[in-house]
């Protein structure tokens, strides 16, 4: 496949530009000089696209499963430490009242092992599947998450348990970009935001159930956290048949140039698709490689760490923005040591209110994830951060109030309009972590924005611990308002960085990035495919 032979990259034309009726001449060229190719397929409907591309659709949502154990893995970490066997096992302390205890620094080191882990593999891992592919990765990521799970399972000593889970944030880190980078190069673009949101709802399903098996083994095996950890088995054995299922990527072939390769996978995940033409659909590949390919070249930024330069670095940038606002908002507060805050905060029942929320999350994440394709995904998220800093300034409050039953229920409620705002953030975000990079450097940005988010969460899991400690700091609820100060500029900043890429193909995003097009009118800007479409519509 040659590079376009257009030497002029026509200027983007607003939807009210001007310029507009005579960039309308030649659509067809403007859209091939950008990398853009119409396929045939970007005027069905959201359910005639789902209809038509049933088997693409399903093999993407199988990939988002593996979400669950991460889910799981994240959710076991946090709520763990509240179960009364596994502080009795690991023990390094006395406290005032005479049984034994995990001190701040131990506590504090099994939550910031994790997301170190986690760094690791989101930095390393995009290299192995930008070289060798995504199946690769995912088999890789496989293996060590069952070796952390070995690992969880024979431990004795606290240090054995931070080699488990520093082996499980490697694999949970890869996961979590490896995801979303294949769900976007799979699924069909009418119905992207949908099957990228259920990554996060998996996600949520083993975060609900982490702390929901904990609460079932303390009512009669109070000291019990084994067992818990041993159904992760059922979920490792399930990704292992469905990474062996899935095929590759065709557009990571199509972008290593195994053409044959790309095309015998095109026919396996779109095979039953009427009128599909394989030649046609990988010229579509193709030819978005190639633009991006020579755009590289052009400017010099053709090396991984061009994620990091020019308008690569606005993609990187609005890729993690989402997921890093959070960790300064509060996700590591509400979320890893939800069990251990409420307990803190003098609830009855922490593990119980930890259920009602993760219960509250997948219902926001379902709704999210049907409406993300209609509406968009730049105003959930956005709305979404907002709505968490609202409710965790509101949760501080409590925090200065006199405690009583009622401020007890409404600490439930505020942490309940939290969880609404992190899911609708959180499942975007998740999604904006695999689309919104180029093709190219899709494995580099997806894993280094995920891994910056990441930093946030090494840095929260030192500090919550200290916070919530009754033996050290002891701030209790007005923790709450240590993320306010910290995360009002994140989530203000949201609505200036964030794009929306709703229905937008590679090549279409490639076009409004490299024209420079603000995030706030990425909607409002009529893409080069777009005006090539609305050409053929109108000569019919």
């Amino acid at each position: 496949m040659s590079l376009s032979p257009y030497d002029e990259k026509p200027d983007i034309l607003h939807e009210d530009s001007p310029a507009a009726e005579a960039g309308r001449a030649d659509p067809r060229d403007d859209a091939y000089s950008k990398g853009q190719l119409a396929t045939g397929y970007e005027t069905l409907t959201i359910p005639q696209t789902i209809r038509k591309f049933k088997w693409a659709f399903a093999l993407c949502f199988m990939a988002t499963f593996a979400g669950a154990t991460d889910g799981y893995q994240i959710g076991i970490n946090g709520n763990i430490i509240a179960n009364p066997g596994f502080i009795k096992q690991f023990a390094t302390v006395i406290d005032s009242n005479g049984d034994p205890a995990l001190s701040a620094p131990v506590l504090s080191a099994i939550g910031t092992i994790q997301s170190v882990g986690q760094i690791i593999g989101m930095t390393s891992v995009p290299f192995l599947a930008s070289r060798y592919g995504r199946k690769p990765a995912m088999f890789l990521l496989w293996f060590v998450l069952a070796c952390s799970v070995i690992c969880e399972s024979t431990a004795k000593k606290w240090q054995v348990w931070l080699v488990a889970k520093l082996l499980s944030g490697i694999g949970v880190g890869s996961l979590q970009f490896i995801t979303p980078t294949y769900v976007s190069e799979v699924a069909p673009t009418r119905v992207r935001g949908f099957l990228l949101m259920m990554y996060n709802f998996w996600f949520s399903v083993g975060g609900f159930f982490a702390p929901v098996a904990l609460q079932v083994m303390s009512t009669y095996a109070p000291e019990n956290f084994r067992t818990p950890i041993y159904t992760q088995w059922s979920q490792i054995g399930i990704m292992l048949i469905i990474y062996i299922f899935l095929p590759e990527s065709p557009m990571w072939c199509a972008s290593r140039g195994l053409e044959e390769r790309a095309k015998n996978t095109m026919r396996r995940i779109y095979r039953g698709v009427e009128g599909f033409d394989v030649d046609e659909q990988y010229q579509a590949l193709a030819l978005t490689i190639a633009h991006e390919k020579e755009v590289a070249m052009a400017t010099g930024k053709d090396k991984w760490y061009a994620i990091f330069q020019g308008h690569n670095l606005r993609r990187t940038l609005a890729s993690t923005w989402a997921l890093s606002a959070q960790q300064v908002l509060g996700l590591t507060l509400f979320y890893t040591y939800s069990s251990y805050f409420f307990k803190t905060a003098g609830l009855s029942d922490p593990f119980a209110i930890t259920c009602i929320t993760n219960g509250l999350q997948l219902a926001i994440i379902l709704i999210v994830a049907v409406s993300v394709d209609y509406v968009g995904r730049r105003n959930i998220c956005c709305g979404g951060l907002t709505t968490m800093l609202i409710a965790v300034t509101l949760i501080g409050v409590l925090g200065v109030t006199p405690k009583s039953n009622a401020s007890d229920k409404l600490l439930v409620f505020f942490s309940c309009i939290f969880i609404v705002g992190l899911q609708c953030s959180g499942s975007t975000g998740w999604g904006f972590v695999g689309e919104l990079s180029s093709q190219r450097l899709r494995a580099y940005t997806a894993g280094f924005a995920a891994a910056i988010s990441c930093v946030g969460g090494v840095i929260m899991n030192v500090l919550v611990p200290y916070m919530l400690n009754t033996t050290a700091w002891n701030w209790g609820l007005k923790t709450a308002f240590f993320y306010t100060g910290l995360g009002a500029p994140a989530a203000i900043g949201a609505w200036f960085i964030i794009p929306e890429p709703k229905g937008l193909t590679a090549a279409e995003l490639d076009e409004l990035f490299e024209a420079g097009v603000k995030p706030w009118r990425f909607h409002k800007t009529k893409t080069a495919l777009q005006r090539q479409i609305e050409g053929q519509e109108a000569r019919t």
